[in-house]
């Protein structure tokens, strides 16, 4: 119940937000939803199969560019660019998961990191869409024809209404006997194949599902920005979504929520907008706001692991 409430409550919070702040603020937190939902994609792999990927920021450039080199060729559709942007990082996704599976423990964060490694340099090549410079977007993705997604309002609840829809079928994969295959392969390989049950489709399915779910939210995020660069598929990008799942989790911890299925997508989304919300604030009291951030990220470390320990 723990969990439910904390879902509902941040969820609640993020739809208010336009009722009471300016267009800047709005613009933020949309930004800090857009990563909650690369950090629930993140976390369903993470918190649901055990696997530690160093190249996710990679799905999210692919659903970047996916928007971007679709616009650049004349098509502005959402609901033609977002699918596709989808399925080129789900592909992306599958295709390398089909090797990086093979492995597990470091090896298997070595393999990601050098996909996604590979995917950052291929940006970098695509001299027809900005190469190193990256590319501008003339405008938003229209939806049905129509500029919706020009009002930072309704681009707002659009991308809520995402990150709301993509949390609960994380939270149902996870629920269903396909996620209890995943945690307990998880929790014990051995065991499950034990049981006659092969983990490696399991785990390349869910896998495909969360660079779906990362390609989503890069296209989201091209969309706000209207720019798309390499940057996006930086590893460095990647190891900020691991901090979000790690500090999500710890906050949650500390609040009492339990650090498993909707308490663990539950603190994906807080860690995201925690993250996105702290690094802005301490951003605007000095340039050296990372020489703070750092220490509080491991006091939050500390303090979830003492709740969880008397829990």
């Amino acid at each position: 119940m723990r969990a439910l409430a904390l879902l509902l409550a941040l969820f609640a919070a993020l739809a208010v937000v336009p009722l009471a702040a300016d267009t800047y603020v709005v613009a933020l937190v949309t930004r800090a939803m857009i990563f909650a939902l690369a950090a629930v994609s993140l976390d369903f792999i993470l918190g649901g199969a055990g696997l530690v990927s160093f190249g996710h920021a990679a799905l999210m450039g692919i659903g970047a560019y996916g928007v971007g080199i679709l616009m650049e060729e004349g098509t502005r559709e959402a609901l033609i660019a977002f699918p596709a942007a989808m399925a080129a990082a789900g592909l992306f996704a599958l295709v390398t998961g089909a090797v990086s599976l093979k492995t597990r423990g470091v090896y298997f964060i070595m393999i990601t990191l050098a996909f996604g490694q590979m995917a950052f340099f291929v940006a970098q090549s695509l001299s027809a869409y900005g190469g190193d410079d990256g590319l501008s977007l003339a405008a938003r993705s229209t939806v049905a024809g129509q500029r919706w997604l020009k009002s930072p309002v309704t681009f707002h609840y659009a991308t809520l209404g995402l990150l709301i829809l993509i949390t609960a079928l994380c939270a149902l994969i996870l629920a269903s006997p396909f996620g209890r295959v995943l945690r307990a392969a998880k929790e014990n390989e051995r065991r499950v194949r034990a049981l006659g049950i092969d983990p490696y489709p399991y785990r390349l399915v869910a896998y495909g599902l969360a660079g779906a779910f990362a390609g989503l939210s890069g296209a989201l995020l091209a969309n706000l920005t209207e720019f798309v660069s390499p940057a996006f598929l930086s590893w460095h990008r990647s190891g900020e979504l691991i901090v979000m799942v790690v500090a999500g989790a710890m906050a949650a911890s500390a609040l009492g929520v339990r650090a498993g299925g909707a308490g663990r997508l539950g603190g994906a989304v807080l860690g995201a907008v925690g993250v996105i919300l702290v690094e802005e604030g301490l951003a605007h009291l000095t340039e050296h706001w990372r020489i703070v951030f750092g220490p509080l990220l491991v006091l939050l470390v500390l303090l979830g692991g003492w709740r969880g320990r008397r829990a």
